[in-house]
Parts: C-alpha cells; structure tokens; sequence
C-alpha cells in the first residue's frame, strides 16, 4: 500500500493515474454495480406503493421514510465498518436488506394497513448497504498523503451523479415496463449480487481499528467528534436542499407552463453540470489547500442559487440549472477530500456516510420544504429553498472555518510561529 502510493505521488493528479493504482479496478467494478440500489430504492417504492394505493402522497411519505431512516442509519453502519471490516457489516446487511425489501413489496401488494408499510419502510431503508462511503474509504487507505486523493474524489462524485441517472431511469422502466415491485426486485437482487462480490474483495479495503486509532481517537469514538466533520456535515445539508429544491421545483415549473416532459431535459441540464464539474476538478493539480478552496467553491454555489426564483422561461431555467450544477461538484469534492485530512484512518467510512447522509436529510428536507412553499405561493417560491439552504450553511461554514484546517498543518504553523520569535532585550 505504501509502494501505491509513493507511485501516485510524484505523477500529475489525473484519471489515467488514478485508475493504474493497483487493486483499483478490483472494488470498483462490484462497487459501481453494488452503489446502483442506492439510487433505485426510494424511487422504487414511490412507483410500487402509488400503483397499490393510487396515493401519491401515501407513496411519498413511505419513501420518504425509508430515505431518512437510510441516512440516520448509515453512520452507523460505516462506525461498524471501521471497526470490524467492510465485510463483517455488507455480508449480514445484505442478507437483511434483501429481507426487508421482500417484506415491503408483500405488504404492499396484499394492501397491507398504511402503519405496516411505514414500519417495513424503516429496515428497508436503514439496510441499505453504504457501498459509496466504502470505497471512497478504500481510495483513501491506499492514497494518504497522494495529490490523486483530490482526484479520487471528483471521480466518485462523477461516478455518483452518473448512478443516480442509470438507477432511477433503471428502476422506472422496470416498474412501469414489467412489473410495479420489478424496481425493488431487481434493486434487491444488485444489493445482493454486488454487495456480496464487493465484500469479497478483502485485500483493499481498510483495515478496522478496533482499538485507539490515529491521533488518540478512543475506541468507539464517533467521527462526529472531529468539530471539522460536523462544519462538513451542516455544508452537505445545504448541498442536499439544492437537490431536493431542484427537482420538486423544476418539476412544478414544467407543469405550470404546460410542458411537463421538459422536467426531465431540465434536471438533466442541472446534473450535466455537476458532471461535467467534477471530470474538470479532478484534472486540476491544486496547489491552495482544499480547506481554502471550499471557502470560494461554496459562496459561489450560494451565489448560483441565487437568480432561480427569477427564471422566467425553460431555456433560462435550463441555463441557470446548468450553472448551478457546475458550483455544486467543487465544493462537494472538497468536502469530501478535506475528510482525508481531518479524520483519522480509523473513521473514515463513518464520516463519508455522515456526508452522504446530510446530503440526503437535506434533499428530503428541501423537497418537502420547497413542495409546501410552492403549494402556497407558486412555482418559482421553490427556488428560494436551494438560496436559503446554502446560505444557512455558508454562514456556518464561515463561523467555524478555523475547524476545517488539519491538526497537522495547526501544528506547523504553531513551530514555525515558535522559530521566528524576535528577540527580546532583557535588562
């Protein structure tokens, strides 16, 4: 592993190097297969239980449930992780995850109470296995201290962007095509199959830190224990009200000016964006600290989110969506390269999933903050919940800026403050 990366570190950060990095393709090709489930959960169960109770808002409130208990559920599931191995969590959970999905998809389709879809909601999505945190836990073990860290980043939130428009597209056509519950099915049958081919790759993946880790962390010590990683998980938040703001608005703005099949072409532009960000990030050998570049990336996505409300045409939408899709990838890559410096080895899947899980807290939280605000005053009021979002956290992120710098570097600038004391006369 150490070979790996003194490899890596003298070579210009790009994605042909990254990729050369030994035992890379091993978790990266199940992981990519693993991480699809991910997207087709809640999609899934939305489309299955509006078929069996004709409710849209019955169907949300089940989906919703399971996205929420996913993202309370997981840090801990990424604590275990780093404690016991990556496989002693996924080949339990996957065995419980596809359980729990077999459970909802027979409640749903015998017309089961609500309560009993509600209560299946919640272990179907507390299960879900975090294959995403996991192997950005895996990048991270073999490039510590490598330039290409900032380039493993932008290749996962490439790689996530590009998840999130196979899985939901994926599970759509499987429920409208085939069957209502062929979604779960086949989200079931990924999360098995891959999970299980995922684990099996023991030689990269992490090594648990059952006992005190670096930096003095205790034994069972959370990541939410470094002040830095709570400053990141409020900025997630505000990332994920955009995503939640995005599509309920966008999707209302379609269908007041009658052209609802646009919602799709419009959202696209706004993940395009994203995607296209975060190929470039990952191309740029970055010589300022990532701690310093997330505090221009994320006043510029505040900034972005700023003319939404105002849009009053699809292609001007379109182009502002775009826009902001390109602000969102920077600070979302750094936040996630500034985990390697702040969080000893021995917490890292706990804290990436902390991140994934804000993010996905603030997109259930947008979207239902932004669905009320439209209902009462319109369409473009939606637009206002991606603004507010980020300008909350920015806010936060500028108050406690101070956490984000890595105990390494404090410690630096503290010896180098000691050596240059001017002399004191002394009488």
């Amino acid at each position: 592993m150490a070979g790996t990366v003194n490899e890596s570190a003298g070579a210009r950060p790009g994605y042909g190097q990254l990729l050369r990095t030994r035992g890379a393709w091993t978790f990266l090709l199940p992981g990519f297969l693993a991480r699809q489930p991910f997207a087709m959960l809640t999609i899934g169960i939305l489309l299955l239980v509006q078929n069996t109770t004709g409710s849209y808002t019955t169907a949300g409130a089940v989906s919703a449930t399971a996205g929420v208990s996913m993202a309370l559920f997981a840090p801990q599931g990424g604590k275990l992780a780093d404690r016991f191995g990556q496989a002693a969590v996924l080949l339990p959970g996957v065995v419980v995850h596809a359980a729990a999905i077999s459970l909802l998809i027979t409640l749903a389709l015998s017309h089961a109470p609500l309560w009993a879809l509600f209560a299946a909601a919640v272990p179907a999505g507390a299960s879900t296995p975090q294959i995403g945190p996991m192997v950005r836990a895996r990048w991270a073990a073999k490039l510590t201290g490598s330039p290409l860290m900032a380039t493993s980043a932008a290749f996962e939130s490439v790689t996530d962007e590009f998840t999130f428009v196979i899985g939901p597209v994926l599970a759509t056509a499987l429920c409208t095509g085939v069957h209502p519950s062929a979604g779960l099915v086949a989200e079931a049958l990924l999360t098995v199959v891959g999970g299980l081919l995922f684990a099996s790759q023991r030689r990269t993946q992490p090594q648990p830190g059952r006992t005190s880790g670096t930096g003095g962390r205790e034994k069972g010590a959370s990541a939410l224990s470094v002040t830095g990683v709570r400053v990141l998980a409020v900025m997630f938040l505000g990332i994920g009200s955009v995503f939640g703001g995005m599509q309920m608005s966008m999707a209302a703005f379609t269908e007041k000016i009658g052209e609802p099949g646009l919602n799709g072409v419009l959202y696209g532009a706004f993940a395009a964006g994203n995607m296209i960000a975060g190929v470039v990030v990952g191309t740029v050998a970055w010589r300022s600290a990532p701690q310093r570049r997330l505090l221009v990336a994320y006043p510029l996505l505040t900034l972005a989110t700023t003319p939404l409300w105002a849009a009053g045409s699809a292609p001007v939408l379109g182009a502002l969506g775009l826009i902001t899709g390109m602000c969102i990838a920077p600070a979302l890559i750094t936040g996630f390269t500034l985990v390697e410096k702040l969080v000893p080895a021995g917490a890292r899947t706990e804290a990436f999933t902390w991140l994934t899980g804000s993010v996905g807290l603030g997109q259930a939280a947008g979207s239902l903050v932004a669905g009320k605000l439209i209902d009462k005053f319109g369409a473009h009021h939606g637009f206002l919940v991606p603004l507010c979002g980020t300008a909350l956290a920015l806010l936060v992120l500028l108050a406690l800026r101070r956490s984000l710098t890595p105990p390494a570097e404090e410690s630096a600038v503290a010896a180098r403050g000691v050596g240059h004391r001017e002399p004191v006369p002394v009488d």
